[in-house]
């Protein structure tokens, strides 16, 4: 993939709380730009299957968004501590799309010249406060957006990442060495460009926001002492264990 021109920095990080840095692929403490972590978006629903396994929503729904903290992401080979409040703490594994260049409404066709690298993420998510708020009409806040809920691996550069990796790549998760999920990225419902295109008609894009692209069918609960391991075609593997 062709790498897009650096952008320049990040505006608004200020220095309280400090920003979140991204492993990189040369084995930094940043981005592929060097930039910190400024937001992080997920994609609800992008999987036909996974829709079907939750029996909710319709298969072509427009995609749809929330939030996590930037202080959610942990690294590879880190630890995530099994979070209160819950009783169904269920994995979730994801392509993730780290933004490079600034834009909004960006069209389809040059969305993939916003993104600067991709890498494995995991949307944790407790599950039964994710239902309860779905079901009371609320937001999803306290199932999604809870402390460590957004696992990332090591950031890929664009210009090393396969070019086949949206057309012909992979995901696979792996829990306890156990396989739980595997899809092609062809499965989405929304592609990559599409989900940066539309995601940008509601929010500027800067460089240093990650786009956690959705998870297919396979998710499931995790416990103390589980390790999760995400592959993805032509990136570095992300692993982490619960404590």
């Amino acid at each position: 993939m062709t790498p897009p021109a650096d952008s320049g920095p990040v505006p608004g990080t200020g220095s309280a709380p400090g920003p979140v840095p991204v492993a990189s692929a040369a084995g930094g403490r940043r981005g592929p730009a060097g930039h910190p972590v400024r937001r992080i978006y997920c994609v609800g629903r992008n999987y036909v299957e996974h829709i079907r396994e939750m029996k909710e929503g319709d298969e072509r729904d427009a995609p749809f968004f929330f939030q996590k903290p930037t202080d959610a992401v942990v690294p590879d080979g880190g630890t995530v501590r099994y979070p209160a409040a819950t009783e169904d703490f269920q994995y979730e594994g994801e392509l993730v799309a780290s933004v490079g260049v600034s834009g909004e409404d960006i069209p389809v066709d040059s969305a993939l010249a916003h993104v600067s690298g991709f890498a494995a993420g995991i949307d944790l998510t407790r599950r039964d406060r994710q239902r309860e708020a779905a079901s009371a009409g609320r937001p999803w806040e306290a199932g999604k957006s809870f402390d460590q809920s957004a696992p990332l691996g090591t950031v890929t550069p664009v210009a090393e990442v396969p070019d086949s990796l949206l057309t012909d790549g992979e995901l696979s998760v792996w829990v306890n060495g156990e396989l739980r999920q595997r899809c092609r990225f062809t499965q989405m419902i929304w592609n990559v460009p599409e989900i940066v295109a539309n995601l940008s008609t509601q929010y500027r894009l800067e460089p240093g926001d990650l786009i956690y692209t959705g998870t297919p069918a396979g998710v499931g609960s995790l416990e103390r002492g589980d390790t999760v391991r995400v592959h993805i075609t032509g990136l570095d593997d992300l692993t982490v264990s619960v404590v």
